[in-house]
């Protein structure tokens, strides 16, 4: 079997072990791997992704600020490139939620290219389930909201990959059709 495929698989299988009792927010509570599976899917098949690092990073995104995974688990198991990545777009759980909001809208500009593409597919597909499956308790000023501020954070990742940015623009034109 090719390395890479094995690495993806292997990535596959470490967030699903992680992930594995966590539901996403949404009102069907879909299994939460779904979501950085989906988000390395959106950047292999919309963003034309295929450096294996960067799929395997968008597979494990969510397992240092979500899982007990440790930064250093991460790059032992995966090595230092995806740990880096992983990094870049792992949010500090000890600050307020809001605080942690308004450092991800300072610091996408900074990210590397590869993390900014990840995060591109991150807020896509978080957008995404606002429209297709918001949580059962969010009213449509807060899904507003959140549509608003994804807008604000991707404005911060623009020039990375334009496939992303038309699907990313497409998408809140829709989101903000179907909403109101």
């Amino acid at each position: 079997m090719n390395s890479d495929l094995e690495a993806l698989l292997k990535a596959a299988h470490y967030a699903a072990r992680q992930h594995k009792d966590q539901k996403r927010k949404g009102a069907n509570a879909e299994p939460y791997i779904v979501h950085p599976l989906e988000v390395a899917k959106l950047l292999s098949t919309i963003g034309g992704v295929d450096d294996p690092d960067v799929l395997i990073a968008a597979i494990l995104h969510d397992t240092i600020e979500d899982t007990d995974a440790s930064e250093n688990d991460i790059a032992k198991i995966f090595g230092e490139r995806v740990c880096s990545i992983v990094m870049e777009v792992t949010d500090d759980k000890s600050l307020p939620k809001q605080r942690r909001k308004e450092l991800q809208e300072e610091h996408a500009p900074h990210l590397s290219h590869e993390a900014k593409q990840l995060k591109m597919c991150d807020k896509i597909s978080n957008i995404s389930d606002i429209v297709s499956n918001p949580p059962a308790d969010w009213d449509l000023e807060r899904k507003l909201e959140y549509v608003e501020w994804g807008e604000r954070v991707f404005a911060g990742l623009r020039g990375a990959n334009g496939k992303l940015e038309k699907h990313f623009d497409e998408l809140v034109e829709r989101a903000k059709r179907d909403l109101i």
